[in-house]
C-alpha cells in the first residue's frame, strides 16, 4: 500500500546506518522527531464535497475522505510537513478515475458546464506543488490517470511505442522489455511517476546521456483540452513552424490532460555496468567530467559528487570496515581529504562497452582519477530509486531533508554552486541552527550541467516553525539561482512553488507568450490554476 503521508510503499523502509546518525549529529546536532497525525484523524477533517451532481460523470468520481486525503498533496517538503502534521488545508472535492479518452472528455465537459477546477494527477510525486488545490471559490476535481496505464501500440520498424499517460515507470519498462525494448527514462521517482507526468514536467532520467531527456523521447501523443482533442503526429523532424510538442512539454496541465504518449524506444542493450572513480580534488574532477562530455565519450550516465557529498555518501553507506579499507587505499593513491566521487554508466554492445570504458578510464587518469571498479557502482544502481525512502528514516530522527536543483553553463558552475551552498549553509544562522549541505552534478551537456543540492536541517519544536525555516531556505536560494544565471528547474518543473521565480528566466515578453498560450487553450482558467503561472 502506498504511504498516505510519505514516500512510496509502506512495507519498505531504508534505515540510516548507526554511523550515519552520528555523522549528522556531529555536524548539525541531534534531532527530536515531531509527532505524526493519524490517517483517521485527517480523514475526519475532510469537508463535504462541493462538486455538483451530474449523471454524465457520477460513476467516474470518488468523493470518499481517504481518497481525497491521498490526492491532496505531492512530495515537496511543504507537502510532507502538511501530511505529517495533519494540517493539509485544502482537499480536492473528489477524485476522478477515467479509463478512456471518452471519460476524460466527459470530465472536461463537466468542468466547463459546472465551473469546476481540474487538476491532472499522475504518480503524485511532484516536489514543486503541481497537484495541490488552491482556494479560488470553485470546486476542485483531481483527475487521476492511474487507470490509463497500458502499452497501447508498438511500431517496431519506427521504434515508436504508445502508452496511456498514467503508466508508471516500472510498467513502462516491463511492458517494453517483453518486446525486447526500453525507453531508458529513469528519474529517481521512477517507481511512482508516470509517463504523462514526465512529459508535463519536462523530466530528465538518470541515463539521459544515452537515451536523452523526455523532450528527445517524446514523439507525439493525444491531449484532451477544453477546446477539443489535440493529436500530435509522430514525425521524426519538421521545419513546419513552431513545434506543437514543445508547447505540451512542460505545460504542467495548464493546456489540457495528456492521455496518450508516443515515445521513441531503443532495443535493450547487450550489457550495462556502473563504475566509480575518485579524484583528489574538485577542480580535477569537474574538468574530467566536462571533458568526458565534450569529447563525446559514449557514457549512459554520469554523476559527480563534490567533496562534502562524497564524505556524506561514504559515511551513510554502512559497512564501516569496507569503507575504512577503501579510504586507506584512496589515501595511498593521493585521493584523501577533499576527494570527489564520480559514478558513470557504460551501456551497449560488449564491444561498445569495452571501448567506452577504456576511453573513460584513460581520460579520468589524466586528471589523477583513481578507478575502483564496479562494486560501488552496483550499489548505486541497486539503490538508485530507493534513496527517497531515507527521508522517512531521517524524519524519525528529527531531521528534515530537501533538495534544490538547477542547470547552468560550465563557466558558471562553481560560482552558482558556491552561492547556493553558502545561502543554505548559513540560512538558519539567526536561529543558531546549522544546515548540512552537499551537491552533485547530475546531468551533463557540452554547454554545462545540472547542479543538484541536498540540505538537511533539524526540525523545530513545532510544525509551523519548521515550515517557516524551510520556506526561508527554499525561497532565498531560489532567488540566488535565478539571479545567477541558473534555471529555476532543470528536472522538477515549475508547479506552484517555483512559479514566482519563472519571470526572471523567461522575461516579460516570454511570460506574456506563455500566458497567451494557456488562455488560448483554457480561457476560463479551469485547468490547474496557479501552476506554472503565478
Amino acid at each position: 500500500m502506498r504511504r498516505w503521508n510519505g514516500w512510496g510503499d509502506d512495507q519498505f523502509s531504508l534505515d540510516l546506518p548507526e554511523q550515519g546518525g552520528d555523522f549528522l549529529s556531529a555536524r548539525i546536532g541531534g534531532g527530536t522527531a515531531l509527532p505524526d497525525a493519524a490517517l483517521d484523524h485527517v480523514c475526519a477533517q475532510v469537508p463535504e464535497s462541493r462538486l455538483p451532481v451530474d449523471p454524465l460523470v457520477t460513476d467516474l468520481i470518488d468523493k470518499s475522505p481517504e481518497v481525497r486525503v491521498r490526492h491532496a498533496r505531492g512530495q515537496s517538503l511543504a507537502d510532507w510537513l502538511a501530511l505529517r502534521s495533519g494540517d493539509i488545508g485544502l482537499f480536492p472535492d473528489g477524485v476522478a478515475l477515467p479509463q478512456t479518452n471518452t471519460d476524460v472528455r466527459a470530465l472536461l465537459q463537466y468542468a466547463r458546464d459546472h465551473d469546476v477546477h481540474l487538476i491532472p494527477y499522475g504518480g503524485g510525486t511532484s516536489v514543486a506543488g503541481h497537484i495541490n488545490p488552491v482556494e479560488q471559490g470553485k470546486p476542485v476535481l483531481t483527475v487521476s490517470l492511474a487507470q490509463m496505464k497500458r502499452l497501447l501500440d508498438i511500431d517496431r520498424q519506427s521504434q515508436i511505442a504508445t502508452f496511456g499517460a498514467g503508466t508508471p515507470g516500472p510498467l513502462v519498462e516491463s511492458q517494453l522489455r517483453a518486446h525486447g525494448y526500453t525507453l531508458g527514462h529513469f528519474p529517481q521517482s521512477f517507481e511512482l511517476s508516470t509517463i504523462g507526468g514526465w512529459v508535463a514536467s519536462r523530466s530528465s532520467g538518470q541515463q539521459s546521456l544515452r537515451y536523452g531527456r523526455i523532450e528527445q523521447l517524446f514523439a507525439g501523443g493525444r491531449i484532451e483540452t477544453l477546446q477539443g482533442t489535440l493529436d500530435i503526429p509522430t514525425i521524426p523532424a519538421s521545419s513546419a513552424g513552431p513545434d506543437i510538442r514543445e508547447m505540451i512539454l512542460g505545460s504542467e496541465g495548464r493546456l489540457g490532460l495528456i492521455t496518450e504518449v508516443n515515445v521513441r524506444i531503443s532495443k535493450l542493450p547487450e550489457q550495462e555496468s556502473f563504475h566509480v572513480v575518485f579524484f583528489p580534488d574538485w577542480e580535477q574532477a569537474r574538468t574530467a567530467a566536462r571533458k568526458l562530455v565534450q569529447n563525446r565519450v559514449a557514457l549512459s550516465m554520469l554523476r559527480l559528487s563534490n567533496p562534502i557529498e562524497t564524505e556524506t555518501q561514504l559515511a551513510l553507506a554502512g559497512h564501516p570496515r569496507l569503507i575504512g579499507l577503501l579510504e586507506r587505499f584512496l589515501s595511498l593513491r593521493g585521493a584523501d581529504t577533499g576527494k570527489c566521487m564520480m559514478t558513470f554508466g557504460v551501456t551497449g554492445s560488449k564491444a561498445q562497452c569495452r571501448a567506452t570504458l577504456a576511453e573513460a578510464r584513460k581520460l579520468c587518469g589524466r586528471y589523477q582519477g583513481v578507478y575502483t571498479g564496479t562494486r560501488l557502482g552496483a550499489k548505486w544502481a541497486e539503490k538508485r530509486f530507493t534513496m527517497p525512502y531515507l527521508r522517512e528514516a531521517l524524519w524519525q530522527m528529527g531531521y528534515a531533508v530537501d533538495t534544490l536543483e538547477t542547470a547552468t553553463d560550465w563557466d558558471n558552475v562553481d560560482n552558482l554552486m558556491g552561492k547556493m551552498e553558502s545561502c543554505l549553509r548559513n540560512g538558519l544562522a539567526d536561529k543558531n541552527e546549522s544546515t548540512h549541505v552537499f551537491t552533485h552534478l547530475s546531468h551533463f551537456y557540452g554547454q554545462g550541467c545540472s547542479i543538484y543540492t541536498t540540505y538537511v536541517f533539524r526540525v523545530a519544536d513545532n510544525y509551523q516553525e519548521t515550515l517557516v525555516r524551510w520556506q526561508h531556505l527554499k525561497n532565498t536560494t531560489s532567488e540566488v539561482i535565478v539571479r545567477n544565471r541558473g534555471t529555476i528547474s532543470h528536472q522538477h518543473g515549475v508547479g506552484k512553488d517555483h512559479a514566482p521565480f519563472l519571470s526572471v528566466e523567461k522575461g516579460q515578453l516570454g511570460m506574456q507568450a506563455i500566458t497567451a498560450l494557456t488562455q488560448s487553450f483554457d480561457p476560463s482558467g479551469l485547468l490547474n490554476p496557479k501552476t506554472l503561472l503565478d
